[in-house]
């Protein structure tokens, strides 16, 4: 039991040694996060459509 006691307590100590960002960091890596996915989302889909289209046309 004392290990799970010491555990907690060096759980608790080393969040309080974290620097949390800050809301504005926040929001911006995650309009970063957002922007980056949808142009690779852009990306993949115009490239699976011509895949298709020039499958399409051998078949």
């Amino acid at each position: 039991m004392k290990k799970i006691v010491q555990f907690f307590k060096d759980s608790y100590g080393e969040l309080r040694k974290v620097i949390w960002p800050t809301r504005e960091g926040v929001v911006a890596s995650t309009k970063v996060v957002l922007v980056s996915t949808l142009i690779i989302a852009v990306f993949l889909g115009l490239v699976d459509f011509l895949l298709v289209r020039g499958i399409d046309l051998f078949f």
